[in-house]
Parts: C-alpha cells; sequence; structure tokens
C-alpha cells in the first residue's frame, strides 16, 4: 500500500466505529464507547504520522476520476495541520464523552453521530477536489444536526436543530453554486489546479462571483449575524457536542476560506464583505457576551466574536494569521466548554480571591498609554521583519486588549503582585503574537498568498475597526462603573438578548416562540 494512503485513515477508523455505534443505539453499548475514543486516539496518531510524511516526502495527492467528477485527496501544511488540530480535540471530547455520557439512554446513538461527524471533518480538510469537499461539508451539517437532537424532548433542542438545518441549507446552496461556477469556469474539480489557475491573476468573471459566494458560505457556517441563533441555543445539547462544536465545526468556514485564499485575493469585493461582516460581528457579540448570565452562553457568543475576528483577518488577506487564530481558538474552546462546569462550581462556592478590583479612569489611562508606549517600541521591530502594513495595523487591535488586562493589574484594589504579573503577562501575549504570527508566515509561505495591497478602501475599513474595537475595549475596561446605572439598565437587556438579530432567521423557520426576549436567569450548571 502506498504512503500517501495513509491519512485516509485518519477518517476511515472513526467512520467504521460510528456505524458500529449506530447498530447499537441504546446505554451502555460496550464496548462502543470505548472503540470510539481508540479511533479517535488512532487517527491522531495517524496525523502524527502524516505530519511526519510531508516533512519527509512533501505535499502528494491522490485523485480518482477526471474534470469536475474528480475525487481527490491530499496532504500539504493546511491539511495536515487541520488534520493534527480536529483529531486531537476530536479524542478528547469522546474520551469526555465516554464518561459524562455513561449509561444515557442514546448513549451509543450518541458515539455513533460523533464518530461519523468527526470523520467528515477530518475528511474535509483532506479534500482536494470539489466535490469531495461539498460531500464532506454536506455531511457534516447532517451528523451536526443528529448531535444537537440527543434529547429530543427539550424544545429548545429542537429549535436549535431546526435553525441549525435551515443555516446549512444556506450555506450549502451558496457552496454549491460556488462549486459548480468554478468547475464551468476551470473545466476541473481539483483544487489545486484552480489555485495555480489564480495565482496567474487572469481568471473568468464566474470565479470571481464563485469567490463571493464561497464568502456567503464561510459567513454563514461560522455563524455571523445574523445567521448565530442556532450556536446559542445548542446549550440543550451535552457538552462534547458544544465542545466540539465551536472547538471543530464552526471552524470549516475559516478552512473553506483558507483554501481558496488565491481566488479570495482577487476578489475585492468579497475580502471587504468578510471585513465588514466579520468586524461588526466581533464588535457586537463580544458586548453581548458581557451580559449573558450562564457561562455556556457567554461561551457561545465568545465563539461568535472569534469567529468574527478571523473572518475580519481573511478579508484583510492575513491568511497564515487566520490560520493560528484557528488553531489557537480550538483549543482554547474546547477546554473552556469541558472544564466550563468546574468553573461553575468554583463560583457558587464563591471560593473568590477577594474583592473585586474595579478600575477607575486613572488606572485605565495608565493602562491604554503603556499599551500604546510597548506598540510603538516594537513597530520598528515589526517593520524589520516586513510584516505585512495590515498585520502591524491589526496587533492595534491586540494592544487594546492588552490595555485592558493591564486596566485589571492597575486597579486601586488589586494587589501589587498581581499588577506585576499582569503587566508581565502582556509583554508576553505581545511578543507571542509576534513571534508566533512570523512563525505561521514562513511556515505558510508559497501555499497561502501574500496579502494583497491596501486600497483607500482597506484603509477606512481598518481605521474603522481599530476605532471601534478602541470603543468597546474602554466600554469593557470601564464595565463595572456604569453597567448598573439606571440608564445602562435597557441597553443591557437589549445586549443579553442579542438585539434579536435572530429574529429574522426565527421567522424564516416558522418559530416565532424562539424570537421572544428572554429574560436573563441565573448562572447554570452546564
Amino acid at each position: 500500500m502506498s504512503l500517501d494512503l495513509l491519512p485516509l485513515a485518519a477518517p476511515l477508523l472513526p467512520a467504521l466505529t460510528g456505524l458500529a455505534g449506530l447498530l447499537r443505539p441504546g446505554p451502555r453499548p460496550h464496548p462502543i464507547p470505548l472503540l470510539a475514543e481508540a479511533a479517535a486516539a488512532a487517527a491522531f496518531l495517524v496525523a502524527i504520522a502524516s505530519a511526519a510524511l510531508l516533512a519527509w516526502r512533501g505535499p502528494a495527492t491522490l485523485g480518482f476520476g477526471e474534470g469536475p467528477l474528480l475525487l481527490a485527496v491530499g496532504r500539504d501544511l493546511l491539511s495536515v495541520t487541520m488534520l493534527l488540530l480536529v483529531s486531537f480535540v476530536g479524542w478528547v471530547v469522546i474520551r469526555y464523552a465516554r464518561v459524562q455520557l455513561d449509561g444515557e439512554a442514546r448513549e451509543g446513538a450518541f458515539a455513533g453521530w460523533m464518530s461519523l461527524t468527526l470523520a467528515c471533518v477530518l475528511l474535509l480538510v483532506q479534500a482536494k477536489s470539489l466535490l469531495v469537499l461539498f460531500a464532506a461539508w454536506v455531511a457534516i451539517g447532517a451528523g451536526l444536526g443528529r448531535l444537537l437532537l440527543f434529547y429530543p424532548e427539550r424544545p429548545q433542542a429542537r429549535r436549535a436543530a431546526r435553525q441549525a438545518r435551515l443555516v446549512a441549507r444556506i450555506a450549502n446552496a451558496a457552496l454549491a453554486l460556488a462549486l459548480l461556477l468554478l468547475a464551468w469556469s476551470f473545466g476541473t474539480g481539483a483544487i489545486e489546479a484552480i489555485a495555480a489557475r489564480a495565482r496567474t491573476g487572469e481568471v473568468p468573471q464566474a470565479a470571481l462571483l464563485a469567490a463571493g459566494l464561497l464568502a456567503v458560505a464561510a459567513l454563514v457556517r461560522t455563524a455571523q449575524l445574523p445567521f448565530h441563533g442556532w450556536i446559542v441555543r445548542v446549550m440543550e445539547a451535552p457538552t462534547p457536542v458544544s465542545a466540539f462544536l465551536h472547538a471543530g465545526i464552526v471552524n470549516i468556514g475559516g478552512f473553506l476560506l483558507l483554501r481558496f485564499a488565491d481566488l479570495l485575493v482577487l476578489a475585492p469585493g468579497a475580502l471587504a464583505a468578510l471585513v465588514l461582516a466579520g468586524g461588526l460581528t466581533a464588535l457586537l457579540a463580544s458586548l453581548v457576551m458581557l451580559t449573558q448570565p450562564a457561562i455556556k452562553t457567554a461561551l457561545a457568543w465568545s465563539t461568535i466574536a472569534q469567529m468574527g475576528f478571523m473572518m475580519l483577518e481573511c478579508g484583510l488577506g492575513l491568511w497564515p494569521l487566520a490560520l493560528l487564530h484557528l488553531i489557537a481558538h480550538s483549543l482554547y474552546k474546547a477546554h473552556a466548554f469541558l472544564s466550563a462546569g468546574s468553573a461553575v462550581e468554583l463560583v457558587a462556592a464563591q471560593r473568590r480571591p477577594g474583592p473585586v478590583a474595579v478600575p477607575g479612569v486613572r488606572a485605565v489611562a495608565v493602562a491604554a498609554g503603556a499599551a500604546l508606549f510597548v506598540y510603538l517600541a516594537l513597530l520598528p521591530l515589526q517593520l524589520l521583519l516586513d510584516k505585512p502594513i495590515q498585520a502591524v495595523v491589526l496587533g492595534g487591535v491586540l494592544v487594546l486588549g492588552v490595555a485592558y488586562l493591564l486596566a485589571q493589574g492597575l486597579a486601586d484594589r488589586a494587589p501589587a503582585a498581581l499588577a506585576r504579573r499582569t503587566a508581565l503577562a502582556s509583554l508576553l501575549a505581545v511578543l507571542g503574537y509576534l513571534g508566533f504570527q512570523s512563525l505561521a508566515s514562513w511556515l505558510a509561505a508559497g501555499l497561502l498568498p501574500p496579502p494583497p495591497a491596501p486600497t483607500t478602501l482597506d484603509a477606512a475599513l481598518v481605521a474603522l475597526v481599530i476605532l471601534s474595537f478602541a470603543l468597546v475595549a474602554l466600554a469593557q475596561a470601564t464595565l463595572p462603573r456604569w453597567a448598573h446605572h439606571p440608564a445602562a439598565a435597557g441597553l443591557r437587556v437589549h445586549l443579553a438578548n442579542g438585539l434579536y438579530l435572530d429574529a429574522l432567521v426565527d421567522r424564516l423557520i416558522g418559530d416565532r416562540r424562539a424570537s421572544q426576549p428572554a429574560a436573563p436567569s441565573a448562572p447554570v450548571l452546564p
């Protein structure tokens, strides 16, 4: 057997286990849960071996057929990176689920559908042809729908599944039309051939329209406003579903953009749409997140904001940075969901280190000044490293986050040791950003295109993004001082209900009850 076939074992093993799980859908279907965990662990080992194979023998593609009906998979830096990420997260989540869902009435069915969905994601990231990409994309949505209905008796679970199906159909339709246009424009289903043609800079107009449709599919699938309501309601599903969804499935929209990056850089309209939609989603979702009393709902809004920021990075042509963001968010969010119960228990037990430190105006001003000084001090280093101007400017958003952290450490009631640790952590965060961004750019050289030359529209969009994030950072830093003011009470209610932006989608699916605003509730255990 050719070693080039090895990566195919990653989706094959969970797929076989998944089929076995569907044959025994009841409680404690020994040894299905153990087999599911073993298959996911084996997929991770295959991913490690694939990475070694990539370093040894370089990229490779294995295909069957020709023309638009080509079936092809392969390995390159992007596919192997995603293979490692998804298989690792899938293994951790399935291992967690084996313990948490032990004895549940549909334990076997859960193991089956989780394994099958994992297999589909592992196949998607290796797709080298349009047909394989689309088949895996659609199958992931179908598997997710079954996982969301693990508790079919819960009304919110049924609403989430209905809305997820509608959103998936919109994304599927946009992707199907985009891929048909690409196959018609280039006369092939090979993604590498399409990328090679796009690098020449001469593509048919239909291909540019396809780029816009790819952006639509990615925006819809990554739960960008107003197609975000379903991801907030998946809290009715078991915690492992939330962890895998937020850490593995919702990211496939970003992967889609990275895979077709060479084509997207030729469509400035599509990139501008990604900047606008992603930036607006990141801003609004980050504000809504602050008002959510339930930890898993706050994490869901955090995912929406993070996906918005990743769409913003793609729109600016910062492809290596978007890939780095995708990896970091997946690992962080999987840990956050799987440890959410422990966090709630700590809060319930009131294990707090002391009084809440509320930063004053002086602390906020000093933090902003210190963060700006660090940014300007490191500016020559960024220019020396030949950073794209988009990345240098976007680093200003990181500085705003650093300023927020510093403000907490400089608050009047904050211990001096905390202030020192916060300052050190903030400096390390900035240096880490520069280091990891440089590493990602070096590794992705030749695979992902450089960002396009900035235009006047790009400059205006970036200026708008920086100004908007600065205002949001100021609002977050001073939140404890104004959140309980009577004038802010109405705004808090509106934000707690997500500004009602998902009401449109609820009406499209004919479920007006889901559109009714809900009063903030007490924190609940996940």
